[in-house]
């Protein structure tokens, strides 16, 4: 399933299947989050991650599979029963009510004493740092406020889980940064058992302890983002978590690694159990290659396309003269577009990685 095991998770997903107008849009999913944890589900637009998040919260029910929460099976309780807190990709805010009517409204559905509604929410928001906000109107506060209220609103009824649908995709750069610090802050503090979606890669290795990436419905691989990042279980996973290059090779085994077009044969893991001759997908990171001003036995010669800036260091497009390209990490003054070098793998970064080539 992943990691954790079924006996040791505090909220489980065991084989869970979707189907909308005959479009299969989740597929097997199964998942455990341990008590407290933050588990990021990461993929791409339609990838399903969206869907998995409604199946849990019970606004979707699944055509096959389950969901439990400590221990008990809620795939058919509707969502007012589950006592699970849930923040909308928009906040869905009343704007017509005061901060502290907002968080209020479920406490007051729960025909909770009015004394014990006013303790809650003063307590809540403090607890996200609005300590004093309950008379201000919706259309006062900012948008990383606004967040932080709905996530008050969410906190209030005492949930068992947290569900967070795109939580910072509303606010911009630099506000999402700054509310992202905010808000694992509050989920640490709290201790909340949580599960979020996002289509940001940076957004969901800052919050995760573990990320589950999703693609075309099914999960690809579950870990910490340290495991995603040096270890990806497949050819997408390696693409699309952080940067990469894919160049095309045959599987040596004698030589450990992959013979690329040009030549020589690179080091690479994953290739365990092909045949000699096997085309596979070289997956290298940027900061697994390295700029030579002369050719070696392991270079491969190419000519600089592209460079972008970053401080100390930059990137490097280099067009490969026997096809494909490769992004290089280097430093500032290492080359320039025009100029000709040669590119080898570099020992002290990620070693390369292959995949069938019938994976694409």
């Amino acid at each position: 399933m992943n990691e954790l095991t079924a006996h040791d998770s505090f909220l489980l997903l065991d084989r869970l299947d979707k189907h909308f107008a005959g479009l299969h849009v989740t597929r097997d999913v199964s998942l455990s989050v341990a008590k407290t944890e933050i588990v990021a589900l990461l993929g791409p637009s339609g990838s399903g991650k969206t869907t998995v998040l409604r199946l849990v919260a019970g606004f979707e029910t699944p055509d096959s599979g389950s969901v439990r929460v400590e221990g008990e099976d809620v795939t058919r309780q509707p969502p007012e029963r589950r006592r699970f807190g849930m923040v909308f990709q928009h906040y869905a805010l009343f704007p017509h009510l005061s901060v502290g009517e907002n968080v209020a409204f479920g406490l007051e559905a729960q025909r909770m004493p009015r004394a014990d509604v006013d303790r809650r929410v003063a307590e809540t928001l403090a607890a996200v740092d609005l300590a004093g906000f309950e008379r201000r109107r919706i259309g006062e506060i900012s948008g990383g406020q606004q967040q932080r209220v709905a996530l008050a609103r969410a906190l209030a009824p005492q949930p068992r889980v947290l569900l967070l649908d795109e939580p910072l995709s509303n606010l911009d750069p630099t506000l999402r940064e700054r509310t992202r610090r905010e808000l694992k802050s509050i989920i640490r503090r709290v201790g909340i058992t949580t599960l979020f979606v996002t289509h940001e890669q940076e957004e969901a290795f800052d919050l995760g302890d573990r990320v589950a990436v999703l693609n075309a419905g099914r999960l690809e691989q579950v870990g910490s983002p340290e495991t995603l990042y040096e270890k990806p279980a497949s050819r997408f996973v390696a693409t699309f978590i952080g940067r990469s290059s894919v160049l095309a090779a045959a599987w040596e085994p004698a030589g450990g690694g992959a013979r690329l077009a040009a030549g020589p044969v690179w080091r690479a893991a994953g290739g365990e159990g092909l045949a000699a001759g096997t085309p596979v997908d070289l997956v290298v990171r940027p900061e697994g290659l390295k700029l030579d001003g002369a050719p070696s036995r392991d270079s491969v010669a190419g000519e600089v396309i592209g460079r972008r800036y970053a401080g100390r260091s930059a990137s490097f497009d280099v067009a490969l003269d026997k096809g494909g390209a490769a992004e290089v990490l280097g430093t500032t003054d290492a080359a320039r577009p025009g100029d000709r070098v040669f590119v080898a793998p570099d020992p002290a970064g990620p070693a390369p990685r292959v995949y069938p080539r019938e994976q694409r």
